[in-house]
């Protein structure tokens, strides 16, 4: 019996080691890279990443050098890249840009095309004089005229783009460009590729809240976290699995001002010049890539619900549509997203939160990776404790308690101690004498 005690417990803890040593192993075999990049952070992990010496180190470095690149071709804040010179030049002509750049106004001008309008990268000079952009930073409310003179200088029928050779047109001479809506999810993109490209299928890329996954973690699905507005990003909406896709969100609760009692969102509408006030949130897009979720992510908190879920069946997207009624929020959702639709917040109570800024990626909690771990110590002490059962029937010896039982020693003054804490046990001492007089 003491022989099955001993193995018993040989194989209990040996279980729970060598699962312990998976866990450290599964959390040893992601890298994670962080960073600053587009006025807000971006996070990279990738899972089973190439067994190459200094692959960790040089891939850091690469993503680094991509995410600078974007920003020296697409940022209205640096004044030497090709949107600002181009933003700057008051040529009607063609205009001399890289091909990435070309690459993301097409995807804007086609979106635009789609929304009719509602969405337009060429809103710079209204996201400035609404204190969002690289502008001067007034937070007042301007007049209508004022309004209708920057309205003059917009309009996305107005820019041109070509790939051959790579270039931009404008055709008024104060038309400015902004890609920030949709600059992004390029970025993520690119991130994505250039992980590809050095081996790395298993990857989880955010920046700013835009995200794209491929691949899956362990065999696990990525998992994306969608925040619920106006929570200061410390409560969970949505914990969404995905796999090789991008999902984007769009929202008026991290970027906004307010004068008085009124709030403004810094998602302007093209149509009308001014912050939209539709009483979205939110919208959530999964696409295939991120660039495109990220984009029709603004056109839809643009457009309002009920268009936003016309041009998201049309263009069979998977949306979340978070609305504003009153102190509370209602949601509704398209293909894989629907399930989230007037969600019951209280199904969410074991969800755990995301790991980025935004509601992006949202690993695995401790105690679902620990589960199969508890289960099988369960079991194994069961089979412990079962054995032990049956020993003692065919051993014909009663069990005692721990203390003045089988782990008693009985000493040179004949009281029983515990091996378990030296202590003497007068009480069982007492019990055993009250059986023995019965």
């Amino acid at each position: 019996m003491r022989h099955l005690h001993h193995v018993a417990i040989a194989t209990v803890f040996g279980l729970v080691a060598s699962l312990a040593w998976a866990e450290l192993v599964s959390a040893a075999d992601l890298l994670t890279f962080r960073g600053a990049t587009m006025g807000t952070t971006y996070m990279v992990k990738v899972h089973g990443a190439p067994e190459r010496e200094d692959w960790e180190a040089e891939t850091a470095t690469a993503v680094e050098r991509e995410l600078r690149l974007v920003n020296d071709q697409m940022s209205t804040y640096l004044k030497t890249s090709e949107l600002s010179r181009f933003n700057a030049s008051q040529s009607t002509d063609w205009f001399e840009v890289s091909a990435d750049v070309v690459d993301v106004v097409n995807a804007a001008l086609e979106l635009s095309a789609q929304t009719e309008g509602a969405f337009d990268v060429t809103v710079g000079p209204l996201v400035d004089r609404w204190s969002f952009g690289a502008g001067e930073r007034k937070r007042d409310i301007p007049s209508d005229e004022e309004l209708n003179q920057l309205k003059e200088q917009t309009g996305y029928k107005n820019l041109s783009a070509r790939m051959d050779p790579p270039a931009l047109k404008k055709d008024i001479a104060n038309l400015r460009v902004d890609l920030s809506s949709i600059a992004k999810g390029h970025g993520v993109d690119r991130i994505v590729a250039l992980l590809s490209d050095r081996g790395a299928s298993d990857v989880f890329v955010e920046i700013g809240g835009e995200v794209r996954v491929s691949g899956d973690k362990s065999g696990e699905s990525w998992r994306v976290g969608i925040q619920k507005p106006d929570a200061g990003g410390q409560e969970l909406l949505v914990a969404h699995e995905i796999r090789d896709a991008a999902m984007a969100t769009s929202g008026d609760y991290r970027n906004f001002f307010e004068v008085g009692d009124q709030r403004f969102s810094h998602t302007i509408d093209p149509r009308t010049g001014r912050p939209i006030t539709n009483g979205l949130a939110s919208v959530s897009v999964i696409a295939d890539n991120c660039m495109l979720a990220d984009g029709w992510a603004t056109a839809l908190n643009v457009v309002g619900a009920e268009e936003a879920m016309k041009l998201a069946r049309q263009n069979d997207l998977s949306v979340l549509v978070v609305q504003r009624v009153g102190e509370a929020f209602v949601s509704s959702g398209t293909g894989d997203l629907a399930e989230y639709a007037d969600v019951d917040q209280a199904d969410l109570a074991g969800a755990e939160a995301t790991t980025s800024s935004s509601d992006n990626e949202n690993d695995a909690s401790f105690a679902k990776r620990m589960t199969p771990m508890l289960l099988l110590t369960g079991i194994v002490f069961g089979a412990f404790l079962l054995a032990m059962a049956v020993g003692v029937i065919f051993g014909g010896k009663a069990i005692s308690g721990s203390c003045g039982g089988l782990n008693a020693q009985v000493g040179e003054d004949g009281v029983s101690r515990c091996t378990m804490c030296s202590t003497p046990s007068e009480a069982c001492q007492e019990l055993r004498e009250k059986m023995a007089e019965k």
